[in-house]
């Protein structure tokens, strides 16, 4: 039992715990009266850099591997930006008032933010599925984010109030800007980035990091942990676990239903049921600027982790299904966002 302890933790993502130590930081040492502005300015200057990054790796030939399976495209699009809603909205509409506000904004928040693609890819490769399916789907899913992300958060948060009329300009200045920014200059920075992509993950993880730090500061400031009990967190998670699993199901299922082959449901469920903690955070940051983002980004980053865990453990599934000998999907983790 000990030993099988001790190999759960040597397992732990090393990237899990680093956001779980911002959190523990912000929470001990948050930022305060100069430091806050600061830190709000090297929190832009994070988010641009890593759209920007996003933009200078995008390969536009990449990006077009497999684009010609539109049906796939369609259905993990519908299940990202369709799905996801719906079932957030039901899930309001049946118990309004099991969360406080800011916390079923942050489950709406999950539910409109873009596919990861890291691990959407790393998993179905895993599990033996699409992966050049995946790959495109992953990749087209946060481009097309960076607008229906916006729009989503225009209906659905207009109740909550949480939505910013200069939202859109700010989206367009501080992620479309940057991110196009990249892809002018691929012909120049292309190769380069190409050939130091572990340097440049690090700057990827670490912008989040600062984000995250950063974030829980301003929700420390506004008494963050006084709004949240064991109960409540209990229930994001419960929500949390409900909402994945009824994806992954429907995506299962749904994807059998429409004759897609084995391959490509893979894909679909694993690249329709997930949810991009580093496009997720930087989005939050300006489209709820001067919202509780720290409370409202919670839902998401206890999403994020289940999300790894569940996946990693039906990719060995699938995986042992096929006949395949598995490698470790968790080294997979510490790239995934």
């Amino acid at each position: 039992m000990k030993t099988s302890r001790l190999r759960s933790l040597a397992h732990l993502d090393p990237y899990i715990i680093a956001i779980v130590g911002m959190v523990g930081l912000a929470t001990l040492l948050p930022l305060q009266g100069q430091g806050t502005v600061i830190g709000a300015y090297a929190t832009d200057a994070a988010i641009a850099l890593l759209f920007f990054l996003h933009g200078a790796r995008l390969s536009t030939a990449e990006a077009l591997v497999g684009a010609r399976h539109w049906r796939l495209h369609l259905v993990i699009f519908l299940s990202t930006f369709g799905l996801f809603p719906l079932l957030g909205l039901a899930a309001h509409a049946l118990a309004p008032h099991l969360l406080t506000p800011a916390l079923w904004a942050g489950i709406i928040l999950i539910c409109i933010v873009p596919s990861t693609v890291q691990s959407s890819v790393a998993f179905t490769s895993i599990a033996r599925g699409n992966v050049s399916a995946a790959l495109c789907s992953a990749t087209a899913s946060n481009l097309l984010g960076i607008i229906a992300t916006p729009l989503l958060a225009g209906v659905l948060f207009s109740s909550h109030g949480g939505f910013s009329g200069n939202a859109a300009f700010d989206i367009v200045v501080q992620l479309l800007l940057p991110f196009v920014a990249g892809q002018l200059s691929r012909p120049l920075i292309g190769s380069w980035v190409a050939k130091h992509h572990e340097m440049l993950g690090l700057v990827d993880r670490g912008s989040i990091l600062l984000i995250v730090y950063t974030a829980f500061s301003d929700g420390v400031s506004h008494g963050i942990w006084h709004q949240v009990d064991a109960t409540q967190m209990a229930i994001v998670l419960g929500l949390d676990a409900v909402l994945l699993a009824l994806v992954l199901f429907i995506t299962n299922v749904g994807s059998s239903l429409l004759g897609f082959s084995r391959e490509d449901r893979i894909a679909i469920m694993f690249c329709g049921s997930k949810k991009s903690l580093a496009s997720g955070l930087p989005m939050a940051s300006v489209l709820l600027a001067g919202q509780s983002v720290g409370l409202i980004v919670l839902p998401l980053m206890l999403f994020h982790q289940i999300q790894l865990m569940t996946c990693a453990a039906l990719a060995r599934h699938y995986a042992g299904r096929a006949g395949v000998v598995s490698r470790d999907p968790v080294p997979a983790l510490a790239r995934a966002r």
